[in-house]
């Protein structure tokens, strides 16, 4: 069955996330950290789709698909977990079209699980609240239960302590994504932490708070790929609201008021430099 048979079923976007700050306070003895940080999501991303079938399984396509693993995979898990708790003897014959990069820090295996749960909670007629599959994303990952509500909140904690973000100036903005198509381990870029606590995130309107924050993570990620700070050199460029690196990278991104001054931005930065990914989309 190709990709776009499976756009006619029930689907469900997995949003990109993008960290507009990541502050690592310190390292804890199980290997996470605690953090503090404002994540957003964009309305692109990967899609999932469903069908009835037997047991729960899954099939890949899309740009990206190559090298992912049908079985071990936060999709199968999360639907399976979803199934296991909610005593479902349903199937699902699940679809991942994959449009984002792998190893990417704009949430990728983590949107995935999540919008898997938000579908199949609609598709098997669950009426969990977002809350509810957001308790059940925990085990599947530190970025997983903010992907499932995929609106702008404050993470604490290893980034599971959220608070949903009212504010009115993000909303509608635009976000340019650039990847270099460079995978990274988010194991080692935390690794590479010096361990050094800069200090904690502000408090107050989301985007001063951003702007004066920081990724402590983009150091180490740029000395592994050094290309990054010219990915961010050339954002900067383009004179955007905001230019960091999300998450542990490779994926950078760029704020914008309006969608052409943000098409604009893309285009200058693929004149630029040759094979870059890039997306384009509003802030929900």
């Amino acid at each position: 069955m190709s990709d776009q048979d499976w756009g006619a079923a029930n689907s469900e976007t997995a949003y990109a996330k993008i960290n507009l700050a990541l502050h690592v306070r310190k390292r804890l003895p199980d290997g996470y950290h605690e953090l503090e940080t404002i994540f957003a999501f964009l309305d692109q991303g990967d899609l999932i789709s469903v069908q009835p079938g037997e047991g729960i399984t899954l099939e890949i396509g899309g740009r990206f698909a190559q090298g992912l693993s049908r079985t071990d995979n936060l999709v199968v898990q999360a639907a399976t977990r979803l199934a296991e708790l909610s005593d479902v003897k349903h199937g699902a014959r699940l679809h991942l079209d994959k449009r984002l990069p792998i190893a990417s820090g704009i949430g990728g295996g983590s949107a995935d699980a999540a919008a898997t749960l938000r579908l199949l909670n609609r598709f098997w007629g669950l009426d969990h609240s977002i809350a509810d599959l957001a308790e059940i994303a925990k085990p599947l990952g530190a970025d997983v239960p903010a992907c499932v509500a995929s609106l702008t909140c404050r993470g604490t904690g290893i980034g599971q302590d959220l608070e949903v973000i009212s504010d009115k100036d993000l909303p509608g903005c635009t976000a340019l994504l650039i990847n270099p198509l460079v995978p990274v381990s988010t194991a080692d870029i935390f690794r590479a932490w010096d361990g050094v606590d800069r200090g904690a995130l502000e408090s107050g309107p989301v985007i001063t708070a951003a702007r004066n924050g920081r990724n402590d993570l983009e150091k180490p990620a740029i000395a592994m790929v050094p290309l990054l700070s010219d990915v961010l050199q050339m954002l900067e460029e383009c004179q955007p609201v905001i230019a960091r690196m999300s998450g542990s990278g490779a994926t950078c991104f760029a704020l914008f008021q309006s969608l052409a001054e943000a098409r604009n931005a893309e285009s200058h930065c693929q004149n630029m430099t040759d094979g870059l990914w890039t997306m384009t989309g509003e802030i929900r």
